[in-house]
């Protein structure tokens, strides 16, 4: 996924819900909306964050790693995740959703089911075994890439792409790229959580940001 590692967020302020940019009151999504599920009043997200627990020093000095393994193994809580992504954008036309490697494809595959949509992971080098096209982005001190099918999106197809985490938002960007290259149109980006003081939203400037978690 985009990074569970997020240096110095011990203490870090929390909100729930982020939208961006702000959609007209009359055009505001309804969670749980996608595919004529029955709309029930909004999820605690509270619950969902007292299920994150954070990992100090891991996996190395000075990271405070979110680690989301007690939410995904909670049927109610991962359902609700799910539902609530998919709800958001259940009156965009989505087409495909993009997965990133590797936590993004545990939201990204079944928010695709509930938008009766194609999934399409978009993964690290050298993991995809037919042509790809491919993006690099800074990680750290070093230089990562992210490739992803040449043959996965159709021009014009409405995306959505999926991760788990926002952090510096250089992998995010990365896969936008990617999917724009392609010809598609980026929809909206959404991930269960936002670490905002890492500054991530930034690098999606300019398109629909969804975070359901923010640190």
């Amino acid at each position: 996924g985009g990074g569970g590692g997020n240096p110095g967020a011990s203490g870090q302020k929390y909100s729930s819900y982020r939208h961006s940019p702000p959609l007209p009151a009359e055009e505001e999504p309804i969670p749980g909306k996608a595919q004529g599920q029955k709309v029930g009043p909004l999820p605690d997200t509270e619950k969902w964050r007292r299920m994150i627990r954070s990992i100090p020093d891991f996996p190395k000095p000075g990271i405070d790693f979110k680690d989301i393994t007690p939410l995904l193994g909670d049927a109610e809580a991962f359902g609700e995740v799910v539902d609530t992504i998919a709800g958001f954008f259940s009156n965009a036309g989505i087409e495909k959703v993009c997965g990133i490697e590797a936590r993004g494809f545990i939201l990204a595959a079944p928010v695709a089911h509930r938008l009766g949509a194609g999934f399409v992971p978009i993964r690290k080098h050298g993991k995809l075994p037919f042509t790809s096209e491919t993006a690099s982005y800074i990680l750290e001190y070093s230089e990562a890439i992210l490739e992803i099918h040449s043959d996965a999106l159709a021009s014009g197809e409405k995306v959505l792409v999926v991760d788990d985490v926002l952090a510096t938002g250089g992998t995010a960007r990365a896969a936008v790229d990617l999917v724009e290259r392609l010809g598609a149109s980026v929809e909206g980006f959404a991930c269960l959580i936002e670490l905002e003081f890492l500054g991530g939203r930034a690098a999606l400037e300019g398109h629909r940001l969804e975070s359901l978690i923010c640190y």
